[in-house]
């Protein structure tokens, strides 16, 4: 059956106390919304319906796709009210309701739930707390049959013991829910129209209230402030280590493992403590990344070795090569098989050939670097005029003496070499020695100045 979802995304989140509009906290380096979106997308629906209202165009920029359609929510008169916005724009056969601030529902769960729909039932999602404080209570008849919702406000003393709770998380059949909205009254506590009195008419209009669990409480969590912002974060984080070592990867403490995107990991990986992993990062058998390392965006092949406190953003590092510690990749930084960088150099848009090394004290930006070439301490590829950048092209088995310059646009042929010290503003011919430094100059009989000397 075909399936439109819609999320509600418009509340405010005044306790997170935050120019930011709510569903945009990140959980993960990704806004909560953006969570939800993604999984929605994994159902394969006919359309998502986004309801904004709170923040609307921070919303709207931020997370806008040709496969979102955003509906305004002018007024907060609550889920009912919310999802009515979008009603002229649903037609399909099955409608879920999802909410922008509950990021880890799986979809998995929400499958499970789509099966229970039916032209002649409705699904609800609900979840057993043993402080279910803040959510509806799930009414019951003596058979177990579900009658009502009743919210925690709106519930006598004897309901609030019901243990059972509303997630809000709801499914039905697309061609009754126009009939339900429009019936909804705002005679609460609140003063607002609830989705979840939906349940009562369909009860009263003969349906079967059908009902599925989360395999875990935090699947629904939502985050109204930034302690359970914190809360949701280290769920994620925990489920993220977890799969990550059925996998067949090594972490040295899951607790100190974040990842903010999504990563492909081969078998017997190695992960020190307090790594980072950001956007799409691919790791492949046998790699292993020493502890403080941030790695966003890039390929570790087979064997590789990143060491500690290194970062790495849009980098490839080839099968073999190491790099760190204290060694930082930028995009367009491409280590070859057994390539080495060592402590404190940068790469920037600038390749490294098999076997090719640069073991300290580096800048190597704009730059193809042979096979098996050496990079002396203190070497700086010149490739910024102000204006415009340059590339510095060295062949295979150059060897660069501690402390060079090499001024851009330049070539250095294979087994070139030049003398530590060296400005290098013109191209060196194959197996040539380059140097390009003043003659030194012994001054004999010269003091050095002292203090109070004029």
């Amino acid at each position: 059956m075909s399936l439109d979802i819609v999320i509600l995304a418009a509340g405010q989140g005044t306790r997170m106390r935050s120019a930011l509009p709510k569903v945009l906290h990140p959980v993960a380096g990704r806004s909560m919304l953006g969570h939800v979106i993604d999984t929605a997308r994994g159902l394969a629906p006919k359309a998502i319906h986004v309801v904004i209202g709170h923040g609307a165009e921070q919303v709207r920029e931020q997370l806008a796709a040709d496969d979102l359609n955003f509906v305004v929510q002018a007024e907060q008169l609550g889920t009912g009210h919310a999802v009515a916005q979008a009603l002229p724009a649903l037609s399909a056969e099955r409608v879920l309701i999802l909410y922008g601030d509950v990021p880890l529902i799986e979809a998995a769960t929400l499958e499970r739930l789509l099966q229970q729909v039916t032209p002649q039932q409705l699904a609800l999602l609900t979840v057993n707390l043993a402080d279910p404080c803040g959510y509806g209570r799930i009414v019951r008849d003596g058979q177990g049959v579900v009658q009502a919702i009743v919210e925690h406000k709106d519930a006598s003393a004897a309901q609030r013991l019901i243990t059972e709770g509303n997630t809000g998380i709801l499914a039905v059949p697309g061609e009754r829910l126009a009939d339900w909205l429009g019936r909804l009254s705002n005679s609460n506590a609140q003063g607002e129209y609830y989705l979840t009195d939906v349940i009562a008419m369909a009860v009263a209009d003969g349906l079967v209230v059908a009902t599925e669990q989360p395999l875990h409480a935090m699947e629904v969590q939502g985050a109204n402030d930034r302690i359970q912002l914190a809360e949701l974060e280290r769920h994620y984080q925990q489920r993220a280590a977890r799969h990550l070592m059925a996998q067949g990867v090594t972490l040295r403490d899951p607790a100190r493992f974040d990842l903010r995107g999504e990563v492909t990991a081969g078998r017997d990986v190695l992960i020190d403590v307090n790594v980072i992993l950001e956007g799409k990062v691919v790791i492949e058998d046998g790699v292993e990344i020493g502890p403080n390392c941030v790695i966003r965006n890039s390929t570790l092949r087979r064997g590789s070795v990143v060491k500690a406190n290194s970062h790495l953003e849009g980098a490839e590092l080839g099968e073999g090569a190491d790099c760190g510690p204290f060694a930082r990749l930028r995009p367009g930084a491409v280590l070859g098989v057994k390539a080495h960088v060592g402590n404190f150099v940068e790469v920037k848009n600038a390749s490294l050939g098999e076997g090719a090394k640069a073991g300290h004290l580096a800048y190597l930006g704009d730059a193809d670097i042979g096979a098996r070439t050496n990079i002396g301490a203190g070497t700086i590829t010149c490739n910024y005029d102000g204006a415009n950048k340059f590339r510095t092209v060295m062949g295979e088995d150059v060897f660069i003496g501690s402390n060079s310059s090499l001024v851009a646009p330049v070539t250095l042929g294979d087994g070139a070499t030049t003398g530590a010290g060296s400005v290098i503003t013109a191209d060196v011919p194959a197996e040539t020695l380059a140097l390009g430094r003043a003659r030194q100059a012994v001054i004999t009989g010269w003091r050095r100045p002292q203090k109070g000397q004029k």
